[in-house]
């Protein structure tokens, strides 16, 4: 594809006709297609369902592909940069799980470096990634942005370090033209998974204060796209990633006691709070992934949503991000009745074959979910590209047998 993306007059012509309906319509689909499933009757329903409802329930998602993303000079992206090990060719998509021991690692991305990536599928910007969508995933109009691959890699004015600013001129500029892609192509943008906001659990005031106001940056900047929903947390936003242990004994009773931890939570409900409020102004609900540091836990997740008590607050569930394997189930149940609009389907090696993604699918569906299932394959014998083709199959093959859930 062309290292330059202009939006030429026939784009500008198309979108102003018809971009305001369009993202003024973004969500209705999901909404249509999205009904809630119970173990008794999910079976009936998903038989109802047509193709298209199905493919309303998948979005893509930015942040496996992020290998073929043009960078900008001398800088990483956050959350990889695509540096693996030499690769000849592409592992071809199997249609189960790829089976691997628990623990066993693997070459970042199937062992694919980013050059070879970029030989084989081209190399490509956010503005090309709506048809990217279409061009990879038949039928899939929904997507999950990755923050770290927002901007024009060749114009730093959009930029503040290494995270783009949506209030710079040039930053609004680029959304416009995020906008226009998207009205263009038919594809909308469901989720923001957003890593700029820091600090929103303290313990300095002046810098959770200063993390709140750039999410407000960013669902000011970002309703252009008509996005749904926009997680906050980065591994790092809410607290240490490894979160602080109780004492054995508290001094004042002999018995253990976190000591910690609740300073952590009232910061990041007061977070969530201003974040929820100001969110509600444009639409866009925030959300808690389970992401490191206080969200590791799911309960924490469930107490910061419950406390913060907002329609504009809720969860974003993510299949593995967890410490340790019960989670992969246990906390995804308790995760599902906190979510609505989007969760990461993901596949990680890092579980071996106990990452069974058509049964996360079908937890999910059980719990009541209606929004979208993001194709997030983190690693495994698959490059990121072919690794989302496969997790789109098995996140299909579980919306047309929903049931049953053990």
């Amino acid at each position: 594809m062309s290292e330059q993306h202009p939006i030429d007059a026939s784009d500008q012509a198309r979108a102003a006709l018809d971009r305001r309906g369009f993202l003024k319509a973004a969500g209705a689909g999901v909404g249509a297609a999205g009904i809630v499933l119970t173990n008794s009757g999910a079976a009936a329903q998903a038989q109802q369902w047509s193709e298209k409802d199905k493919l309303l329930r998948i979005a893509s998602c930015s942040y496996p592909i992020r290998y073929i993303f043009k960078t900008r000079p001398n800088q990483g992206r956050g959350g990889g940069s695509g540096t693996a090990a030499t690769a000849s060719s592409a592992a071809a998509p199997s249609s189960t799980a790829p089976a691997q021991q628990a623990g066993a690692s693997r070459p970042a991305n199937g062992g694919w470096t980013s050059a070879q990536m970029k030989e084989k599928y081209g190399e490509i910007t956010m503005l090309d990634f709506p048809q990217f969508t279409k061009d990879t995933f038949p039928g899939v109009t929904n997507m999950d942005l990755f923050s770290g691959l927002f901007g024009d890699v060749a114009d730093d004015s959009m930029f503040a370090g290494r995270q783009f600013d949506p209030s710079t001129p040039s930053g609004k500029k680029w959304l416009d033209a995020l906008a226009n892609k998207m009205a263009v192509t038919g594809v909308k943008c469901q989720h923001i998974s957003n890593n700029a906001p820091t600090n929103l659990a303290g313990p300095d005031e002046a810098l959770r204060k200063a993390g709140v106001e750039v999410a407000k940056t960013w669902l000011q900047g970002c309703a252009v796209l008509g996005v749904k929903s926009m997680r906050m947390n980065s591994p790092q936003a809410l607290g240490p990633s490894i979160r602080p242990p109780a004492v054995p004994r508290d001094p004042s009773d002999g018995y253990p006691r976190n000591l910690d931890i609740g300073a952590l939570l009232a910061a990041a409900i007061e977070s969530y709070k201003e974040m929820a409020d100001y969110g509600g102004k444009f639409g866009i609900r925030v959300t808690l992934e389970n992401h490191w540091g206080l969200a590791a836990d799911p309960m924490n997740i469930r107490t910061i949503i419950d406390e913060v008590n907002h329609p504009y607050c809720e969860a974003s569930p993510d299949f593995c991000n967890w410490e340790y394997e019960y989670m992969l189930v246990h906390g995804l149940k308790a995760l599902a009745p906190y979510a609505h609009t989007n969760v990461h389907a993901k596949y990680w090696d890092r579980w071996g074959d106990q990452n069974n993604v058509q049964r996360s699918t079908r937890i999910m569906l059980a719990g009541g979910f209606k929004g979208t299932f993001a194709l997030e394959y983190e690693n495994g014998p698959l490059n990121g590209i072919e690794g989302a083709k496969y997790l789109y199959k098995e996140v299909l093959a579980a919306l047309s047998n929903p049931v049953p859930v053990i």
